[in-house]
């Protein structure tokens, strides 16, 4: 099985794709983690990535296409594969399908305000990197961590203006891949507003 996730920052994409990678037995291919990999491992497109990141530029399509492309060589990716932030644009689809032959696009449907709820609610430890929703996964103590009583935080980029300029930055650059895909018959419109079980059931069901 060959899927590309697609849905907003929030949209619960990488909780789904953990759980779906055992379901087919299947790698999740994240960028982020490919970015991650490349620069710990020093491979030359690492020491790229590492140079346009530090110079606080964004990282061309070339680059990440060829990390992409390199990946999906190895031989855990031969049977399929769960590609979560790729492709971001039009010419990154394009060289995909030259790769490869894509099975199903999954795009997870949120609406603005509840990605909005369910972003803004993050608290996370600091020294451990434990996160926390004061709605859905509260600490014992409200600000509090559970292990290490230090204070929460809640990240710059969890507060609503972020958010919101992160959900427009999204919807101006995937709107077009959405139209793309569904064009070509791959798309499937998954609802992502329930829980994590009963998302990936049904998107189990589209998709079986």
């Amino acid at each position: 099985m060959k899927l590309v996730f697609l849905g907003p920052p929030g949209a619960g994409k990488g909780t789904i794709a953990a759980e779906a990678k055992k379901v087919y037995g299947i790698p999740h291919i994240s960028t982020g983690d490919l970015f991650r990999a490349n620069i710990k491992n020093g491979t030359e497109l690492g020491k790229r990535v590492q140079a346009i990141l530090a110079a606080g530029d964004l990282v061309p399509d070339e680059v990440t296409i060829a990390m992409v492309e390199d990946r999906l060589e190895e031989d855990d990716a031969k049977a399929g594969f769960i590609l979560d932030g790729f492709p971001r644009t039009i010419a990154q689809a394009d060289a995909l399908a030259g790769m490869t032959q894509l099975d199903r696009v999954v795009n997870f449907v949120l609406d603005k305000e509840a990605i909005v709820r369910r972003l803004s609610g993050r608290r996370v430890c600091k020294s451990t990197g434990r996160t926390y929703h004061i709605l859905y996964n509260p600490p014992k103590v409200e600000g509090i961590d559970d292990e290490t009583g230090e204070p929460l935080i809640q990240r710059d980029d969890d507060k609503e203006e972020a958010i919101r300029n992160r959900l427009e930055v999204y919807e101006a650059s995937t709107a077009p891949l959405i139209d793309y895909y569904r064009t070509k018959g791959l798309l499937v419109d998954i609802d992502a507003s329930k829980s994590p079980e009963e998302v990936l059931k049904s998107m189990v069901e589209a998709l079986s």
